[in-house]
């Protein structure tokens, strides 16, 4: 059983690495569709931010994932379970970087890993009473509703006070400007995803009896390292793996979503990147410091949308954003369902071996 929970773990930092991979374009699109860093900087940038959320943001959203959506008892929860769902988030992740989709790698592994519960023991499998799945599935509406607004927002104010300055001074302010929303952007996508899997680890262990590893040492030099008081109720060999694991998926990046993200939906420039960095931040951080997880993708789109219709509506290639809700309706149903007969496959086939 143990060789089966050290691969499970390895299974959970590939979706990990590849939520890295498929969401680079979240952080790097903007910065590098402006042209104010080359590819290889932007996530050499957005890899080195996401690492060091590691050490910024508290384990509320692991929390979340780990304890309070998918009740943790044998009759609906076991190893196999975690197993087949991230098999399902990992195929779904596959299957829309092929078509270029920026979907929600989040939405995708909490519906896989629920789909494969449901499988195991019905949908009493799910913790419905605590409002958790309710505010979930609420930021897939709002997230990108709040970055549009913020966006477009912001978007509407940087053009009225800087309305009388000279452009070319505008454009090389916001290209510095767009330094700081990047790596704020970055760090917020650090902060928010690579708790997922942590969460998801930790209900692996706990599933395993082997909770006491998904704890933190008390006397341990980490544990008192935390300069913005958060609470750390993870393992740091977890927290810093999965940073790890997510910063690396950046520098390897999903090229194909960043053309998708950077010019695909609007053309930006430095102005319309700092505006739409800043406001998926601001979305995300919030989010983290309630313990929601939310999709950073529906962050970032909705932001780069919100600019791009500040310009006027016509300024926004909407055939891309329709291709894109269609793959967030699609998101929970497919992954649920693909884990589920993962499930299904792994309960009969891989699961006699164990007993």
């Amino acid at each position: 059983m143990l060789a089966l929970i050290v691969f499970v773990i390895f299974v959970a930092l590939v979706f990990d690495f590849l939520n890295g991979f498929h969401d680079a374009a979240n952080s790097i699109a903007t910065i590098v569709s402006t042209r104010v860093l080359s590819p290889t900087q932007a996530v050499m940038w957005a890899a080195f931010f996401n690492f060091a959320a590691a050490f910024l943001f508290g384990t509320k959203v692991a929390g979340t994932i780990g304890g309070d959506l998918i009740k943790n008892a044998p009759q609906y929860m076991d190893v196999y379970v975690v197993l087949a769902g991230l098999t399902g988030a990992v195929v779904w992740n596959i299957l829309t970087w092929v078509l270029a989709l920026p979907t929600s790698s989040s939405h995708a592994l909490v519906s896989a890993v629920a789909g494969a519960a449901i499988a195991k023991g019905g949908f009493h499998a799910l913790i419905l009473t605590n409002g958790k799945w309710g505010l979930l599935l609420l930021f897939i509406v709002l997230s990108p509703l709040i970055g549009m607004l913020l966006g477009g927002g912001l978007m509407v104010a940087m053009a009225w006070v800087f309305r009388r300055a000279h452009p070319h001074a505008v454009d090389t302010a916001f290209r510095r400007l767009q330094l700081v929303s990047a790596a704020v952007y970055s760090l917020g996508h650090g902060g928010n995803d690579a708790q997922k899997t942590m969460g998801i680890i930790v209900l692996l262990l706990s599933a395993g009896g082997m909770g006491h590893w998904a704890h933190p040492d008390p006397n341990s030099f980490m544990n008192h390292f935390n300069p913005l008081g958060h609470e750390h109720n993870v393992a740091w060999w977890i927290i810093l793996s999965c940073h790890a694991a997510i910063a690396l998926g950046t520098v390897f990046g999903g090229w194909r979503i960043v053309k998708t993200m950077g010019s695909g939906i609007t053309k930006l420039q430095p102005i319309g990147g700092f505006c739409a960095e800043t406001a998926a931040a601001t979305t995300i951080i919030a989010a983290t410091r309630w313990g929601i997880p939310i999709s950073t993708t529906h962050a970032i789109t909705g932001s780069i949308l919100g600019v791009g219709t500040a310009k006027g509506v016509r300024s926004v290639r909407w055939i891309w954003g329709q291709r894109i809700v269609v793959a967030w309706i699609l998101t929970i149903p497919c992954a649920a369902f693909i884990a589920a007969v993962t499930y299904a496959v792994v309960h009969l086939c891989v699961e006699p071996f164990f007993k």
